[in-house]
């Protein structure tokens, strides 16, 4: 049982983190606009996301682990309020990188102006260690705050795309939790179960790839070219910031929903 305490706490900081820095992704638009730079920016924090990913490697057979023992000493119905807190930590992971996006976009700004300097990743991390850019970093750091609340424009940005945001956000929040946990309800077509969240997740990645992506590359890109003023993305930014935040609170709602669907399709299969 402590074992599994320890795998839950490791799962829960690994959930936080991955939702971090996914919301921090959205700034990283308001980075390529200021630098002038979006290419850069979008190639800078891929190897960003390269953690986040590796983070998502490790928490998963974590997850699966914690369910095949409570399977096997007969605790699936402890499971839920576990799988609550991980949903929970999502959310707060969401809350610290919307309040890191302030000081993310200057960091992140200055990070690109020195990589065109340096001229490679390698060269790039060279300057960061031996001339003392830890101390500038600190310097960048700015406190969140509500000012910029005061300058959204919101009649030209599609509310369509924003709650298309916020309902993909909710379920790809729990498409492999929904999943396991739908394992754990049917533990003798578990894998079966398990291996529905790459349909779950695959479909909230092809919405956002054909929906939420482009809108908002399309903003960026106008603002870029000066066809838009630099609030609209900012304001951009923020609604998806927002969306994301309130897509992991909906996720709550719909967890045992969604549950329930996979252990239908499953028993369907086989």
């Amino acid at each position: 049982m402590e074992e599994n305490v320890e795998k839950l706490i490791a799962v829960i900081l690994f959930t936080a983190t991955i939702h971090m820095i996914d919301t921090l992704s959205y700034s990283v638009r308001l980075a390529g606009i200021r630098t002038k730079r979006l290419a850069m920016a979008l190639s800078l924090f891929n190897i960003i996301v390269l953690v986040a990913r590796t983070a998502n490697m490790i928490q998963a057979p974590l997850l699966g682990s914690i369910v095949d023992r409570a399977i096997a000493g007969g605790q699936v119905g402890m499971l839920l309020k576990g799988f609550r807190i991980i949903i929970l930590s999502a959310t707060v992971g969401s809350i610290i990188g919307a309040a890191l996006i302030p000081s993310f976009v200057e960091i992140f700004s200055k990070g690109i102006m020195a990589l065109e300097r340096a001229g490679s990743v390698p060269g790039l991390l060279g300057t960061v260690v031996y001339q003392g850019s830890f101390r500038k970093i600190r310097r960048s750091l700015k406190k969140p705050g509500v000012g910029i609340l005061k300058t959204l424009k919101l009649d030209r940005i599609p509310p369509t795309f924003l709650l298309l945001n916020l309902f993909i956000t909710s379920v790809s929040t729990i498409g492999v939790l929904a999943a396991i946990y739908a394992g754990a309800l049917v533990p003798d077509y578990r894998i079966t179960a398990s291996q529905l969240s790459g349909i779950i997740n695959g479909a909230a990645t092809i919405l956002l790839a054909v929906v939420v992506d482009p809108q908002a590359a399309m903003i960026t890109d106008q603002t870029l070219q000066g066809l838009r003023e630099r609030q609209e993305a900012n304001t951009m930014v923020v609604l998806l910031v927002a969306g994301k935040i309130l897509g992991t609170l909906l996720s709550q709602l719909i967890f045992l929903p969604a549950s329930q669907i996979v252990v239908f399709i499953t028993r369907a299969i086989v």
